[in-house]
């Protein structure tokens, strides 16, 4: 298998010929048709998370094919598709897994972070964390649903069913989101960076109710907003723009730091809160649902040999929608 492996975090991932990996018991390999390229996999490479396996192969929105099973599997047959998600593996004892929210594990294991991922031309997986996917559809289309999609999802249900919902940072899971949204009957509101009319524009393409930038106040008050930059200056503003009672959701796995702010922002019983990972639910709700929902998913294709390219142009914020790698 070849692979880009990330040797150091602050350095170039570096294309890299392995041995072939058999998978073990309960466990699945993947030959990678697709995998997306997420803001989480830079947060990986820059150092932003912490003791990531090392070395290590990124990326955790996986589609492929599975060519090897290893024994105990059930349910899954050499040459199906599937979907391999960020959240990897599961412990299955600890409080939280019994208590149905796997995705607070004590000791789980991430894809491309703790675990390699699918910058390669194969991947071993657990079993039961591998989504079906069928046959419908494009794989580089149905990569960005595999997180962007997912953690969007989440953070959707979390934010309520409130009417009125703004996203801060129209990307990979803002654009995703925004479909799913208003497909629910929701006027969707989208931020993004100041002076950044090309993705408002984008955004208005997708039918959104108001475009414009994250220093701006929307034309009236939000029963939610979710945050998908990354950037913690934004949770005060998020707050301004809903309304009493407004929920704000972080929808991150890492942000900057956020300042001090006055805490009127905060009463009449407004709420800030985050979204940790995903269950196996949140896929199984999720991926039944987008055939329905139809959702086009806009991506920008590279070859995986282009890996670093794709994160610095996700970096500095060169495309609409998401990346993709293609072996």
């Amino acid at each position: 298998m070849k692979a880009m492996v990330l040797n150091r975090t602050h350095t170039p991932l570096e294309w890299t010929e392995l041995p072939d990996r058999e998978p073990g018991p309960g466990q699945i390999r993947v030959k990678v048709l697709a995998c997306g390229v997420c803001r989480t996999d830079l947060h990986v490479v820059d150092g932003e998370l912490p003791d990531p396996k090392s070395p290590i192969i990124p990326g955790h929105e996986i589609v492929g094919r599975i060519d090897a099973v290893g024994t105990g599997v059930e349910g899954l047959a050499i040459g199906e598709r599937v979907g391999i998600p960020w959240l990897g593996h599961t412990c299955g004892v600890c409080p939280y897994c019994v208590g149905h929210r796997e995705n607070l594990c004590d000791a789980p294991l991430f894809t491309g972070y703790t675990r390699d991922g699918g910058f390669a031309t194969a991947v071993i997986a657990d079993a039961h964390f591998a989504f079906p996917l069928g046959e419908t559809g494009e794989d580089v289309a149905l990569a960005p649903l595999l997180c962007a999609g997912l953690i969007g999802w989440r953070s959707l249900a979390i934010a309520g069913e409130g009417r009125t919902l703004g996203l801060y940072g129209f990307g990979a899971a803002g654009h995703i989101v925004a479909q799913v949204a208003q497909w629910q009957g929701r006027r969707v509101f989208a931020f993004t960076r100041p002076g950044d009319v090309e993705t408002q524009a984008f955004a208005r393409r997708l039918g959104v109710a108001w475009a414009g930038g994250s220093d701006e106040a929307p034309p009236e008050p939000l029963d939610a907003t979710i945050i998908y930059a990354t950037v913690g200056d934004l949770a005060p503003s998020a707050l301004r723009a809903v309304r009493k009672g407004g929920r704000v959701v972080c929808a991150g796995i890492h942000m900057s730091d956020i300042p001090s702010f006055p805490y009127n922002i905060l009463w009449e019983e407004r709420q800030l809160v985050s979204v940790a990972n995903l269950t196996r639910q949140d896929g199984l709700d999720f991926l039944s649902l987008a055939p329905k929902i139809g959702i086009v998913t806009h991506t920008t294709a590279y070859p995986l040999t282009k890996a670093n390219e794709a994160l610095a142009d996700l970096r500095a914020g060169r495309f609409d929608g998401a990346a993709v790698l293609v072996p």
